[in-house]
C-alpha cells in the first residue's frame, strides 16, 4: 500500500519545478542546505507553499527531499 503525505507530496512538486535544497538531519535536528541557484518556480513555490508551514509541518517536508548524505 502506498500512502503518500501531504508533506511528501510538497517535496516532491518542489523537486519537480526544479528545487535544490537538501534536507540536513544531524542529531534529529533537521535543516536544508542550498549551494546551488533554483528555478524562479520552485523558489517561489518553496516560500509560498513551504516556508509559511508551522515549523513541525515544514519539517516534515524537509525529510521528504534528497540528503546531504546522499551526495
Amino acid at each position: 500500500m502506498n500512502i503518500e503525505t501531504d508533506a511528501f507530496k510538497l517535496a516532491q512538486e518542489y523537486l519537480a519545478l526544479g528545487g535544490k535544497r537538501l534536507s540536513k538531519i544531524d542529531d534529529n535536528i533537521v535543516s536544508t542546505r542550498q549551494w546551488d541557484d533554483e528555478p524562479r518556480e520552485a523558489k517561489r513555490f518553496w516560500d509560498e507553499h513551504v516556508s509559511t508551514l508551522p515549523e513541525k509541518k515544514r519539517i516534515e517536508v524537509e525529510t521528504h527531499l534528497p540528503s546531504i548524505n546522499d551526495r
